[in-house]
């Protein structure tokens, strides 16, 4: 038996994902059509300013609702947790299950509505989903010029398909750390010990998100290793789509300063879901990984920048992310 029931999963996502916005048939058919022609062309720019050249030629881009980008996400996520059904034990069995359904359903229906893009690793041999709707809906927002705007969105996740196809290691490597961090859950009896730490986080008792009330000391480890691989993964994509520059994109910085201001905002109530979701950890991502990036770009140049994705040691260890030297002195000048 599953510990979650991935069908009521992908129900409950599906029928609890916004809806709108607002746009006619033929509007439609042409944002999915510039965003295919548009993410092609943000491939070439991705390698002309990164030098990662993508080595599966048969990774397909798919323009997708939201209620697509959920059902994508719900098997990725159904084989990444399936290990755990055997750990769990008594804890499973229809209740919890149809419960953590439902769960893990309404967590997807809220990011449904945020996430523009996603290069999605767990499909092989990996695939880039462009989530039209939010696209639409944030260009709007953000007052931008849909042209640049998409373009923009396209080039960031251009570059972690440069990244997870140009790089021979990587898919496998991320792959195995975030099986090895589902790997490491508790045993039955610790899990039930964890529920009300659970509890407390989401009642906003204690200052720690749902995923750090729920993590073992192991999973803290790994989690470090993955917090640095994504924060230098996540900067790296925000320096390309910056750095492609007006030449591609005329109205780039307006649309950074834009987006950045409409990132860190919110309702209160949206912003205590980013803090209890782990979603602020993502942001800080973005951040610190795109000064890391632009410090060591701008010391060494980009040819010795991708000495960072010549094996799982040379990968920025936590504490270099915010020491962009230290990281330059193991790696660059040895």
């Amino acid at each position: 038996m599953a510990l979650v029931d991935w069908d009521l999963a992908t129900s409950t996502a599906a029928h609890l994902g916004p809806t709108g916005p607002s746009v006619s048939l033929s509007e439609a058919t042409s944002v999915v059509r510039q965003l295919r022609q548009l993410a092609d062309e943000a491939t070439d720019h991705v390698t002309a300013f990164t030098g990662l050249s993508p080595q599966i030629t048969d990774s397909p881009v798919r323009v997708v609702d939201r209620k697509t980008w959920a059902a994508v996400n719900v098997t990725g996520l159904r084989d990444i947790v399936s290990p755990l059904s055997e750990k769990a034990g008594v804890l499973n069995n229809p209740v919890t299950a149809k419960v953590a359904g439902v769960q893990a359903g309404a967590l997807l229906a809220y990011l449904s509505g945020k996430v523009l893009g996603q290069y999605d690793v767990f499909v092989p041999p990996g695939q880039l989903l462009l989530v039209a709707p939010n696209i639409v809906a944030f260009e709007r927002k953000l007052r931008a010029d849909p042209h640049d705007f998409r373009l923009w969105v396209c080039i960031h996740e251009a570059t972690h398909r440069a990244q997870f196809t140009g790089v021979p290691w990587l898919r496998d490597h991320f792959i195995k750390e975030v099986k090895s961090y589902v790997a490491a859950s508790e045993t039955p009896r610790a899990l039930g010990q964890q529920i009300g730490k659970l509890l407390r986080a989401a009642q906003g008792k204690d200052d720690v998100s749902l995923l750090e009330a729920m993590q073992t000391p192991e999973q803290r480890k790994i989690l470090d290793r993955l917090t640095a691989l994504l924060t230098l993964l996540e900067g790296h994509a925000e320096v390309v789509m910056d750095g492609v520059g007006p030449q591609v994109i005329p109205t780039v910085s307006d649309i950074r300063a834009a987006f950045d201001r409409r990132r860190t905002g919110g309702s209160p109530i949206e912003q205590y879901l980013r803090r209890l979701l782990g979603m602020d950890v993502k942001l800080k991502q973005y951040l610190e990984g795109r000064k890391f990036v632009a410090a060591v770009i701008a010391r060494v140049g980009m040819q010795d920048f991708n000495r960072v994705f010549t094996s799982p040691e040379t990968l920025p260890r936590l504490p270099e992310l915010t020491d962009p030297d230290a990281w330059v002195s193991r790696v660059v000048t040895v």
